[in-house]
């Protein structure tokens, strides 16, 4: 299988403060990989990172074999690399079909695709038809999260980076957005998952990396995560079930 995007030793900071070191992942094409780990961990700085809204200390990015390591996050974006933010970050004040939109800036000088990009997203997700003229701050928290997917598929992406899709998310509505994540990949699009609740995450995801202080201490197929006796101590416990996880972000 070729790789979509590959990291290779790459170290990530805040000013001074080191988040991760050495970090080396790959993502293949057509395939959802997921990044574990407890709070603070540094997954939603990886995230970040290959979204490049964090520039790397060193290290390097490629994607499609391309290195965009420094490449800022706009361009990443034209390339195929979207970033579904924790916490949704839909536009409140904009309606449903205008946060669309603003999703298919890329394709600004071709008004007849972001039509059709919208009309697909609004078949995809339903409920956003019927609230397409609605403000996205009155939507609820679930139906946020599925504006902002729909956001980040407006643009075509390659690679569809989520971080914590569930989070706050009640237990019917988190199956509903998983169920919705694997018929996106389903389209062929590869997707990095950051995600609180390891049971879904390592349940969905075809590969997986656990992270721990900012380092990668393990990896491979998730099956053989979910076997891992430090995993399931750590992020699966005894008799947990997909409704309660602990967080791991």
């Amino acid at each position: 299988m070729n790789a979509l995007l590959e990291a290779e030793g790459l170290e990530l900071a805040y000013g001074a403060a080191a988040a991760c070191r050495n970090l080396s992942f790959r993502v293949d094409e057509g395939e959802i990989v997921t990044l574990v780990g407890a709070n603070g961990a540094g997954k939603s700085t990886t995230l970040r990172a290959v979204a490049g809204v964090l520039t790397p200390r060193a290290g390097t990015i490629r994607f499609e074999g391309r290195d965009v390591t420094r490449l800022p996050a706009w361009e990443r974006a034209r390339l195929g690399i979207a970033l579904v933010p924790e916490g949704r970050r839909v536009f409140p004040f904009l309606t449903v079909r205008e946060n669309l939109e603003m999703g298919g800036f890329k394709f600004r000088g071709d008004p007849a695709r972001v039509r059709a990009l919208m009309d697909r997203m609004l078949a995809m997700f339903p409920r956003l038809e019927e609230r397409a003229a609605q403000a996205a701050g009155t939507l609820s928290g679930g139906e946020q999260q599925m504006l902002a997917l729909a956001r980040a598929m407006m643009s075509e992406p390659r690679l569809l980076c989520l971080d914590e899709p569930s989070l706050g998310l009640a237990p019917m509505m988190v199956q509903e957005i998983f169920h919705t994540i694997r018929g996106i990949n389903a389209k062929g699009i590869s997707i990095l998952l950051v995600e609180q609740n390891a049971f879904y995450a390592l349940e969905t995801a075809t590969r997986g990396y656990v992270l721990q202080t900012g380092a990668i201490i393990a990896g491979g197929a998730c099956a053989a995560l979910r076997a891992d006796a430090r995993v399931k101590e750590a992020y699966l416990g005894r008799g947990t079930s997909r409704g309660t996880q602990s967080s791991t972000k």
